[in-house]
């Protein structure tokens, strides 16, 4: 009997010649050979030496590219790496096929170990935010402090515009789709995937639109696209059922990293309402609220996030400082909101402070 599931394309498949990976101006790539798997990874050139190591995690269907516009804006303050998962990007499926969040972790994992780069300034969206909370919680000495872009941590009612995001991980599900979808063009799925993730789909430029049109159709060409999507977004699924010490907002509570959450208010794939949740759930966490930006701040926002990321990483450099000589100092309130976007401040609001009206240059999205 023909089952609707899509195939597993192992590794030993011959890809088909595809269009090169865009890299934007500034920007490197090169490949990285691990076990089991291999890392496509792009950097910059960081603005001098002996800036602290970064790394950034794309989410579900995303790649490096979501992370361009911030990287931009962070290299005189770090020195800067995004790593495309394995399946996703220009990196191929990992050897044994597993796509849990745990697989992904490990990849993270393996790839700091092997460069010596740790500690290291950890990004993580959506997929992304649910994969480094499970590095940070298991690998503590790898990460120096934890910034998390809407996280995909567990829902108990999660949105009505989230769901079909869900239904991916379903058997059976993508096939349908796939065949549904056949006759959309590259442009119609990247209006819908731009719809789905940003808060103002306008705050994209034109070029930026072409760009991502061009990389969905490189993408449509890999015969483990699909694949590699649903068997995430399974391994998502099933990371929210997980009990015990397994669980993501478990494991968040073990966090010891000094960690920034940011949050969009229009986002429709994490609720907003989870902002408040995560801020009481990591133990040294402080909240950004955004209520203009959508799932991807950090393309929406970069200016904004990239600000918050050196207030915040300044204010611990001074507490540490200041614990060093015997002075006192505040710590962060859990439930205190540092910026807002497009309006006033929500969450706790104590810190509140209005956000630029910055742009995006890239739109290579994902959720």
């Amino acid at each position: 009997m023909p089952s609707t599931e899509l195939p597993f394309v192992p590794p030993a498949t011959v890809l088909p010649k595809v269009a090169p990976v865009r890299v934007g101006e500034g920007e490197r790539l090169r490949s990285v050979g691990l076990p089991g798997i291999t890392l496509t990874v792009r950097s910059r050139p960081p603005a001098r030496e002996g800036l602290p190591p970064a790394l950034y995690v794309h989410g579900l269907g995303g790649s490096s590219q979501n992370w361009s516009a911030l990287m931009e804006q962070l290299e005189s303050d770090v020195d800067g790496e995004a790593v495309d998962l394995p399946g996703f990007g220009d990196s191929p499926p990992p050897d044994d096929g597993n796509y849990s969040i745990t697989a992904h972790a490990r990849a993270v994992i393996r790839f700091l170990d092997a460069s010596g780069r740790g500690p290291v300034h950890l990004f993580g969206n959506s997929l992304g935010g649910a994969v480094s909370t499970r590095v940070a919680a298991v690998r503590p000495d790898l990460v120096r402090t934890l910034t998390l872009v809407s996280p995909a941590l567990p829902e108990i009612r999660v949105q009505r515009t989230a769901v079909p995001t869900g239904l991916l991980a379903l058997p059976g599900v993508a096939g349908l789709f796939t065949r549904f979808s056949k006759d959309w063009t590259a442009e119609q799925r990247v209006r819908g995937v731009t719809a789905l993730c940003y808060g103002d789909p306008g705050r994209v430029s034109p070029e930026g639109f072409q760009q991502a049109v061009e990389e969905m159709e490189r993408r449509l060409q890999l015969p483990y696209f699909w694949d590699a999507l649903t068997r995430s977004a399974r391994g998502l699924v099933n990371a929210y059922t997980l009990g015990g010490q397994h669980a993501l907002w478990r494991q968040a509570e073990r966090v010891l990293a000094p960690t920034l959450l940011v949050y969009g208010g229009r986002d429709q794939l994490v609720g907003f309402r989870m902002a408040q949740k995560a801020a009481r759930a990591f133990r040294d966490s402080r909240l950004l609220t955004l209520p203009e930006a959508g799932h991807v701040a950090m393309m929406e926002y970069p200016e904004t996030v990239a600000g918050a990321f050196r207030e915040f990483t300044a204010d611990k450099a001074a507490m540490a400082e200041g614990a060093s000589d015997g002075s006192v100092g505040s710590s962060d309130r859990r439930d205190g909101s540092v910026g807002t976007s497009g309006g006033g401040a929500s969450g706790g609001g104590r810190d509140a402070a209005t956000a630029s009206g910055d742009g995006a240059d890239t739109t290579i999205v994902g959720s």
